[in-house]
């Protein structure tokens, strides 16, 4: 366990804290915080905890909002113009009974004793309070050995793990969590609990199982969490897609099952810290080969014939059914939808390369390039960067330049026609590019009012000369490409 940093504690909660204390209350952080601090980490949330009841915490502070059924008031802070916490959140002891819903207590009573309120707490780690004197720790209260969990690497229920997780299922989900975030292990009676005990789940919001499924998603250890919710019975009932791939065999390219492609090809879009969106593009890009699976007798190797197609919808169905939002839908749909384009040297050319940068769009033509890398090392092929992955980047970066054309005129043929009363044919051509010559020089010319002017004064000269300076126009033009292709192949190390 890493030792505690100092300045650790926001001014904002050690004046809340100090404010409570005299006015005769105690004060104590708790919980996930608590956790954080003990391990060295920056916490994200900040809980205080005290015997005060609400009035008495809204008469000591000159803003607050308080508006829920567990007794939180919201301080707002205005001590400073720039605060690091803007709201900071006080709860009086509690003691909570009877959870009908799995998620709320049917009774709330407030308490002057803090070890009423630490015993409700889900885990150990999380079920320890400090005092603070000057802005440092002064005491801990550690009731159920939290300190020592911590020590041990170990996620641990207070008290019996079933009335814990009766309490509030989604605790089950959330141990999982914990154990990945932090890279800790489920104690074995927790782990047991959830195991005989996973139908509470069902119980759960879908709200609440996806965003504590993101949370698993988004730690350094995906695979790991996934598995875990695999081997406890939990993931049948959250995304029981990813386990009909299990035991389904690939062709010798891949050395693993779908199942664990699958898994192996997430956790390397966690190793590059990569967006929500690619991670669940990672997660599910496979997820229809189970009902494409088919067997070449030519070839004496399993298809997967439009597997792809398959897997967008089936991706499609799994993230409406969490209710993802629609744009986080349409973006890993799409990337799944066209996972295969880079695994099919058959494909790749320049204009394939363009036409696949239209039905993904330039935003998310990198994003599909970084799906095929996760995809790759998914095989277990240990090389992230071959020369064909770097061949298909530097055909990317071509295809995306802003092509040295007329195309980039702020003037067009309709407009020339209008202005000088000419009618469509090769002058207007010839126009353009002269054009082009003069603004490759000099890109401050492309501009309306000087390209409109200087086409009426083109238009004078004859079709020998035009035809000159438009020559002119498309050699500078080549070389200019020339030029910005070679260094993007040398930048990516290919010809």
């Amino acid at each position: 366990m890493k030792t505690v940093k100092e300045n650790t504690i926001p001014v904002e909660i050690t004046t809340v804290v100090e404010t409570l204390e005299k006015g005769g209350f105690q004060a104590y952080l708790v919980g996930g915080c608590v956790r954080d601090i003990l391990l060295g980490r920056t916490p994200k949330d900040w809980d205080i905890t005290t015997n005060a009841k609400p009035d008495q915490i809204q008469s000591l502070f000159p803003k607050t909002v308080y508006e829920n059924l567990f007794g939180t008031v919201a301080v707002i802070n205005e001590t400073t113009e720039e605060p690091t916490l803007k709201s900071v959140e006080i709860t009086p002891y509690r003691v909570e009974s009877g959870y009908s819903d799995r998620r709320h207590p049917d009774e709330i009573k407030f308490s002057d004793k803090l070890e009423d309120d630490l015993k409700r707490r889900d885990f150990t780690i999380n079920a320890m309070a400090i005092s603070l004197s000057n802005g440092a720790i002064k005491d801990i209260v550690d009731l159920y050995e939290g300190f020592k969990d911590l020590k041990d690497n170990v996620i641990r229920t207070v008290g019996e793990p079933l009335d814990r997780f009766n309490e509030d299922a989604l605790r089950m989900m959330r141990a999982i969590r914990l154990a990945v975030e932090l890279g800790f292990t489920c104690n074995k009676d927790t782990l047991m609990a959830i195991q005989s005990h996973n139908l509470l789940i069902k119980d759960v919001s879908v709200e609440r199982i996806r965003d504590e499924f993101v949370k698993i998603l988004m730690s350094p250890n995906p695979k790991l969490g996934i598995e875990m919710l695999h081997e406890t019975n939990l993931l049948k009932f959250i995304v029981p897609e990813l386990e009909y791939g299990i035991g389904v065999k690939q062709p010798q390219a891949h050395i693993y099952d779908v199942w664990e492609h699958l898994l192996r090809t997430a956790q390397h879009s966690a190793d590059k810290e990569l967006d929500l969106e690619m991670r669940l593009a990672a997660l599910f890009h496979d997820v229809g080969k189970p009902k494409t699976s088919a067997f070449s007798r030519e070839t004496n190797q399993p298809t997967f014939y439009g597997h792809e197609i398959v897997g967008s919808c089936e991706t499609h169905k799994i993230l409406e059914r969490m209710k993802f939002s629609r744009a986080t839908i349409e973006k890993v749909t799409k990337l799944v939808r066209w996972h295969m384009f880079f695994a099919d040297p058959e494909l790749i050319t320049l204009s394939a390369v363009r036409r696949m940068i239209v039905n993904v769009g330039p935003e998310n033509i990198w994003n599909l390039m970084n799906l095929r890398v996760c995809d790759r090392i998914g095989t277990g092929r240990p090389k992230e960067n071959p020369y064909r992955l770097r061949k298909y980047k530097s055909m990317i970066e071509e295809a995306l330049r802003d092509p040295v054309s007329v195309k980039m005129l702020k003037i067009d043929g309709e407009r020339i026609m209008k202005i000088s009363n000419l009618l469509a044919g090769p002058k207007i051509g010839l126009l353009l590019n002269a054009l082009l010559e003069e603004v490759l020089d000099n890109p401050d010319l492309n501009n309306v009012e000087y390209l409109e002017k200087r086409t009426l004064e083109l238009n004078k000269l004859s079709d020998k000369e035009l035809t000159d300076l438009a020559n002119k126009g498309k050699e500078k033009k080549e070389k200019v490409e020339k030029i910005e292709l070679n260094q993007i192949r040398n930048r990516h190390h290919v010809s």
